[in-house]
């Protein structure tokens, strides 16, 4: 195990020089949460197929079980997003409230399954048929009634609506179909939940997507209230998007809900985050930061959204947790003084060295320290894979037909 008690002093006092108050910045940390996605840990694949693993989740009861394993060694994923036609086939159970309860987890976001309806081919919320809308608003209602068990905080939305050719639909009385039907859903919730929109620019729809961006997405939240929000994945963006310039917009606008964090080498690959560009994922905790100090504070929610095909389920998704805690600890140690000089003197290069040094910072012996108050093994991911937590579900699970999960 690396020594890391006196990199951590050496680093404590180096922050101390420079204001930095290092029990706040550990404090910030302990206080992180991220969801897990139940489908993270059950089979996945593409559109050729699904590929199974051994050990691969079937049940929302292994499916919990998996996601307290990674809170167990991660201590910051202490809820589970759930999505419910694929983890409540049969109806949700209001025991598994308990049930997640005593693994020290519990349901976080409400996924309704707005996409697989085989009557939704030509959308969902969107389509031009009043009954197949209301079939979609229907499986909305009963998610809000599953969150209001739960007690659940957000809805999490997303829609695979759109057309994949021109004039194969109207779009601004689509628009209006997607407007009407959110705003229904959004008077049933109760006033203790949020509705977050999310947005993609394309896929499976290949001509024009309804909630193609995070503009779209805020006008439909504003239509709805304020309790209805933007959701971002990271994801679900074209290459150059200025992802970190929508944070901060969104932001500014109160308006932004939830984060969706996974990693895109092409489009929505949904690869272990800070796998491909972890400066990217810096700048924009950059500004979540920033918006964390402020006297009213943005309610959002983080959670992972990413489904492996190929890595070690829960082993993919500690890596995960773990750089999306790295990234976010180097963004605690911006020279906020400093880079505010450095803007105020329109000195660019002084500014941009602050983000830099920053993101260069070694945090793993604050992390380490961390978690070591925390009461946690100081290296998660070597704890975990030397726990035997993966022989014991490839044994017991083995590999079954895939299920439960994207496919």
């Amino acid at each position: 195990m690396r020594e890391y008690k006196a990199e951590y002093e050496l680093l404590a006092a180096r922050l101390a020089d420079s204001g930095i108050d290092v029990e706040a910045v550990k404090a910030r940390l302990k206080a992180q949460a991220i969801e897990t996605p139940s489908w993270g840990y059950a089979d996945a694949g593409t559109r050729f197929g699904t590929y199974a693993q051994p050990g691969a989740a079937l049940t929302i009861e292994e499916k919990l079980a998996d996601a307290a394993q990674v809170h167990k060694f991660t201590g910051i994923a202490p809820a589970v997003a759930v999505h419910v036609a694929w983890d409540f086939p049969d109806g949700f159970d209001p025991a598994l409230v308990e049930y997640a309860a005593s693994l020290g987890v519990r349901i976080g976001a409400i996924n309704p399954t707005c996409f697989e309806d085989p009557e939704g081919l030509m959308g969902t919320i969107a389509n031009p048929q009043a009954r197949i809308r209301q079939k979609a608003i229907d499986h909305m209602l009963e998610s809000v009634e599953i969150g209001r068990q739960a007690s659940s905080r957000n809805l999490s939305l997303w829609f695979a609506d759109g057309t994949n050719y021109p004039g194969q639909d109207d779009l601004i009385e689509r628009r209006h179909r997607v407007a009407e039907s959110l705003q229904t859903v959004y008077q049933a919730m109760p006033e203790t939940m949020r509705m977050l929109i999310e947005y993609k620019p394309f896929e499976p729809a290949f001509y024009h997507t309804d909630i193609a961006d995070w503009g779209m997405a805020y006008l439909f939240a504003k239509g709805c209230g304020e309790r209805a929000k933007v959701l971002i994945d990271l994801g679900h963006h074209l290459h150059g998007t200025n992802i970190e310039h929508i944070v901060a917009t969104l932001l500014d606008e109160g308006a932004l809900g939830g984060f969706h964090f996974n990693n895109a080498k092409y489009a929505d690959d949904d690869l272990v985050t800070g796998s491909v560009n972890p400066y990217q994922d810096f700048l924009i905790f950059d500004q979540l930061v920033v918006a964390e100090s402020k006297p009213a504070a943005a309610e959002i929610a983080y959670m992972i959204d990413q489904s492996f095909n190929v890595k070690p389920k829960l082993a993919g998704m500690i890596q995960s947790c773990l750089n999306i805690q790295r990234t976010y600890a180097k963004a605690l140690l911006v020279d906020r003084h400093k880079l505010a000089a450095a803007r105020h003197e329109s000195d660019i290069i002084g500014a941009e060295q602050v983000l830099i040094e920053a993101f260069s910072s070694d945090v793993e012996p604050l992390l380490m320290v961390v978690r070591e108050e925390m009461g946690l093994e100081p290296e998660p991911l070597a704890a975990y894979l030397a726990s035997g937590y993966k022989e014991q579900i490839e044994q017991e699970r083995g590999i079954r037909e895939a299920g439960g999960g994207l496919g």
